[in-house]
């Protein structure tokens, strides 16, 4: 029987939610996007463009653009993203966290992985304890945040219906995927964020021609496996309401997963 946990802020950190800055203007965010763009290698800035002009899956722009017009009652002060969300983080990570989709208020809102939802609220103050980045809050792009020695991504870069995108619609943003890999040249380490993550790594070898099948690769929180291209595949349970508010993942077990990442891409 699984019980019913209710996920609390620390005092500090509820704070900086209640008192979070409104929302960048327009222009404020063309500024911060030409700022952040000008620290990225050049690759990464173009397939950034490209992820954010992406229009492969109509299911998903038309429901990613509904949401941004119709907005949530709490975020009408806010102009949406409304868009694919590109990577976030080091561009020289040893680090690869791999996470599902965009949240529909909260990265499809924002812009940024992560970024103004429950599960950045859980995921961000174990990212700082456990240092891989700046401050424990993500509220939005500008908010000062960075990371270190970590990059942020997903299977699927638009929100989804339900959360759950279909499997052509993972396939699409695949290439994506791909190259971003192959541009972090020193990584060492993917943490995949539930098992659409995991199997969207694998899935990324099968596509290199460095693994034939999945069987031997069993998605369990906790389990880590070395891979094919050198690298190692650590397993968690995704930072979802569902699983934080029922204990399924507690922060102790997601602390435990990034001090793991740690030692294990020998930080």
């Amino acid at each position: 029987m699984s019980r019913t946990v209710e996920f609390r802020l620390s005092a500090s950190d509820a704070k900086n939610v209640a008192s979070r800055p409104q929302p960048p203007t327009n222009r404020a965010l063309a500024y911060i996007d030409q700022v952040h763009a000008s620290a990225l290698p050049n690759w990464l800035r173009l397939l950034n463009r490209e992820v954010v002009a992406c229009t492969r899956c109509p299911r998903l722009v038309e429901y990613r653009e509904k949401i941004a017009r119709e907005k949530r009652r709490a975020y009408m002060d806010w102009d949406y993203w409304g868009k694919p969300v590109p990577g976030f983080g080091d561009p020289k990570a040893r680090v690869l966290i791999l996470g599902l989709a965009p949240g529909a208020h909260g990265s499809n809102r924002t812009g940024r992985p992560f970024t103004g939802d429950s599960s950045g609220f859980f995921m961000y103050p174990v990212l700082h304890e456990t240092g891989f980045a700046t401050q424990s809050m993500a509220t939005h792009r500008g908010d000062g945040l960075e990371l270190k020695n970590a990059y942020i991504t997903a299977a699927a870069r638009c929100a989804p219906p339900d959360n759950k995108p279909t499997p052509a619609e993972i396939a699409n943003c695949s290439s994506y995927l791909d190259r971003e890999i192959e541009g972090l040249r020193e990584l060492r380490l993917i943490v995949a964020l539930g098992r659409i993550g995991f199997d969207a790594y694998l899935n990324h070898l099968k596509r290199r021609g460095l693994l034939q099948g999945k069987k031997d690769y069993v998605f369990a929180h906790g389990a880590h496996y070395k891979m094919p291209d050198g690298k190692i595949l650590l397993a968690s349970y995704h930072p979802s309401n569902q699983n934080t508010n029922t204990g399924k993942l507690t922060r102790q077990m997601f602390v435990k997963i990034f001090q793991e990442a740690r030692r294990l891409a020998d930080m």
